[in-house]
């Protein structure tokens, strides 16, 4: 049973009617409405764009869209919308301009529009409500010594990384100085610990059962210190939908990337993938995915992994993930960028 709740201040009472809409739509798909939220799953937040609340979910399985309403279609949307996204501490947020339309912005800087219709923002939305999210690590200090300042192959993921920054294809890290003024930029950086958002990333096998990964935020351009910037993932808790690392002992690792779960799955079904490229880039003409499912989901990952078993060559594939990317595999991560720097496309297309 999945639980729903709306929270936060509207800005007129058309705007929380239409919300309620919304959250029809997610009752009659089973959803229990609840009054507390901090036992939801899911929460609709409505909110004013001149008091933004944050929404601070008490559990990392809670997922949050954030609502707001404006009378007039902005001149930049996204640049509208963005601020209000990290503000209310939001997995997207969706502006309503009645009679115009609805427009979804998400982290990944991603803005598309869609009608106004209820049903089809519910059905926006419930990829998201519905997903599993696994993002939580298992550190385990049994690196081999041997290990400790990495490999043959944690030189090679350092050398990629700077491949892909000399290629343009590492969007930089979301500059939110300029969407956000200096109070919300402190509040920002309290509430994240970061002061901007790194995206991509980049792992290749070590052996059988086990895989060099970039960790999370980090600038994939200096990929240098095993544990803090390069982990070895060797498994996938599903029960505890943790990601499991081995780690040198006494160290402070950072977490994995979000989308070690993706790149599990596909090694773990394909022996003969030999690395695993993800960016916030484009090619033409290949299959991907249907549904915008959120990063480090469950949802994701199956849908990537399946993607590149329907694939000639699931060895040395390239799919899209919708309105975030592509991700792409190889023998080495060599092998991955000579085959795809010259179709890529670095606008991700939003639909």
């Amino acid at each position: 049973m999945r639980k729903l709740a709306l929270w936060g201040t509207p800005t007129s009472d058309s705007h929380r009617a239409w919300v309620e809409a919304v959250a029809a739509e997610f009752t009659a798909d089973d959803f229990v409405l609840v009054d507390d939220h901090a036992d939801a799953d899911f929460v609709l937040n409505m909110f004013d764009t001149a008091d933004p609340k944050a929404f601070r979910r008490s559990s990392r399985g809670t997922y949050s869209a954030s609502f707001y309403e404006l009378d007039q279609v902005p001149d930049d949307v996204l640049r509208t919308s963005y601020p209000n996204l990290v503000r209310t501490l939001a997995n997207v947020v969706v502006l309503h301009v009645p009679g115009q339309g609805v427009w979804f912005t998400t982290m990944e800087r991603g803005t598309y529009k869609i009608s106004d219709d209820p049903a089809e923002v519910f059905e926006r939305l419930a990829p998201l409500a519905k997903s599993k999210l696994v993002i939580d690590n298992e550190f385990i200090p049994d690196l081999e010594p041997e290990l400790w300042d990495g490999d043959e192959i944690t030189a090679d993921i350092n050398a990629a990384g700077k491949r892909m920054g000399e290629l343009d294809l590492l969007p930089a890290p979301f500059p939110v100085h300029e969407f956000l003024n200096e109070r919300d930029l402190r509040h920002v950086m309290r509430l994240y610990q970061v002061g901007g958002l790194s995206y991509g990333n980049l792992s290749a096998r070590k052996d059988e059962t086990r895989f060099w990964m970039s960790a999370s935020g980090v600038d994939k351009t200096a990929l240098e210190e095993p544990g803090r910037d390069i982990l070895l993932v060797t498994d996938y808790d599903e029960p505890n939908a943790r990601m499991r690392m081995s780690v040198a002992p006494g160290i402070e690792p950072r977490r994995v990337s979000v989308d070690a779960i993706e790149h599990w799955m596909i090694y773990r079904a394909h022996p003969d993938v030999g690395a695993i490229l993800h960016v916030h880039a484009w090619m033409e003409g290949i299959a991907a995915t249907d549904i915008n499912y959120p990063c480090g989901t469950q949802e994701l990952a199956e849908s990537v992994a399946d993607l590149i078993a329907r694939e000639p060559d699931p060895a040395h594939a390239v799919i899209g993930l919708r309105n975030h990317g592509i991700t792409a595999t190889g023998d080495t991560l060599t092998d991955i960028l000579d085959r795809i720097q010259v179709d890529i496309l670095r606008q991700v297309p939003m639909t």
